[in-house]
């Protein structure tokens, strides 16, 4: 029996991760993060999903995005995950699953975790001691967020309050990374991830809860969704 489709919030960030089956790596090769990021690019765009940050590690991935439409993250998500898993199947004349299941989603509260979410995405390989700064890392988003590198993504309403001109933004955005993301910070985000849970304060979360009327967090399995005491697609999986 097919999977339902999850359903977000359209015009809400999400944080997005998605790690590879017994954490085992996902890209080998140069090649495979290239083919990756261009199978983004091209579904992103179709399914109309606005990505504003990424960052490919060697055995699982995170994004931050805005779907424009409801089933937007479950369409790109799904289409890129299969195509990428065959390609890596056929390419490395492997079978089974690539992917630990399907993806981790936490809807990010804009004006207080954004930047904040968006600077734990592109610090990941600091943190893992891959590298010594984010900009030395080719395979997530600081070098178009901080650098100008030419890219594909879409700027963030947050990221582009940081300044009036390109280069007001981007010295903003890398004095930003003179700190990195504090405890609290890391333990709420991580959490959030995990739990598929919002990254969000306590009073934002009852503000969801009671403008969308869902419950927040997981659900159990099988629970579908409801919204307005009406029963809605669901996949025993997560809300937000």
């Amino acid at each position: 029996m097919p999977r339902r489709a999850r359903h977000y919030l359209a015009g809400m960030p999400y944080h997005i991760v998605q790690r590879g089956n017994n954490r085992q790596r996902c890209f080998m090769k140069e090649a495979d993060y290239e083919f990756y990021l261009e199978l983004w690019r091209v579904h992103a765009r179709f399914y109309d999903v606005h990505v504003h940050a990424f960052c490919l590690m060697t055995n699982h991935v995170h994004f931050l995005l805005t779907p424009q439409r409801e089933d937007g993250i479950s369409c790109v998500t799904r289409v890129v995950g299969s195509s990428y898993a065959g390609y890596i199947n056929k390419k490395y004349e492997r079978t089974g699953t690539l992917w630990e299941g399907r993806h981790h989603a936490s809807l990010v509260q804009t004006r207080r975790y954004f930047l904040t979410c968006q600077r734990y995405i592109e610090l990941n390989p600091v943190r893992a001691s891959m590298v010594r700064s984010a900009g030395q890392y080719r395979w997530s988003s600081y070098r178009e967020n901080a650098l100008g590198v030419s890219g594909w993504m879409q700027p963030h309403a947050e990221f582009l309050a940081l300044g009036k001109s390109d280069t007001s933004r981007r010295e903003a955005y890398i004095r930003l990374f003179a700190k990195p993301v504090n405890r609290h910070q890391l333990t709420l985000i991580r959490h959030a991830a995990h739990s598929c849970q919002p990254v969000a304060d306590n009073r934002y979360k009852k503000l969801l809860k009671q403008k969308y009327g869902v419950e927040i967090g997981r659900l159990r399995p099988g629970q579908p969704r409801k919204k307005n005491g009406e029963a809605k697609n669901g996949d025993g999986g997560n809300t937000f």
